[in-house]
């Protein structure tokens, strides 16, 4: 059964798509999302991982946090650990660990990432800023022409426009705390962590 906060950021989509003139099947076309999905995430049935929420807020022409926002000034966002959003793709699982905020300025997450997965093909680059830290595990970062071992404990900050990517080192998975600078093009920065 759908929590609260479920079934609101759903009111809330359905909302946002009526008010633009939409109907499901127009929003679907749009976001390359499928009615039924659509319609479970509008009605608290179905929990919309960060990539639906991302290609909902593209096609709606909205920020991602409009989903969270009501008449009431979201000053704080608790997420169960069992509640989270997830988005996963070659290796990599990212746990969203709080979305909703109004004016949200970071996005933090924990990724999982499955050795030896790299993150890209190539470096990429993002706006904003990027913090990692190491969680558990061995990971090894690229910036530039420079690349950092994080173990447990360690962490990097920096201008995620610099090309950078990441990979697992090691037999076992590795875990780190991303962090997201909250910016224009933002939801970029955790697509291209994904995508190889």
């Amino acid at each position: 059964m759908a929590d609260q906060s479920e079934l609101n950021v759903g009111l809330r989509i359905r909302k946002l798509r009526e008010q633009h003139g939409f109907s499901l099947r127009t929003l679907a076309e749009r976001s390359g999302l499928s009615i039924n999905a659509i319609s479970l995430i509008e009605r608290g049935e179905n929990s919309p991982t960060v990539s639906s929420l991302h290609v909902l807020a593209s096609a709606l022409g909205v920020k991602i946090t409009d989903f969270f926002e009501d008449a009431n000034e979201q000053a704080v966002v608790y997420v169960k650990r069992n509640r989270r959003l997830v988005s996963q793709a070659n290796g990599v699982v990212m746990e969203s660990l709080g979305i909703g905020l109004r004016n949200q300025q970071m996005e933090p997450f924990l990724a999982t990432i499955d050795p030896p997965m790299v993150s890209a093909n190539e470096l990429i680059a993002h706006p904003g800023q990027e913090f990692v830290y190491c969680v558990a595990g061995e990971i090894e970062y690229q910036i530039g022409s420079q690349s950092y071992l994080l173990m447990p404990g360690d962490s990097l900050l920096f201008e995620a426009a610099q090309p950078h990517c990441f990979r697992g080192l090691g037999e076992l998975p590795a875990t780190i705390l991303l962090v997201f600078q909250v910016t224009e093009g933002s939801h970029l920065a955790r697509q291209y962590h994904l995508d190889t």
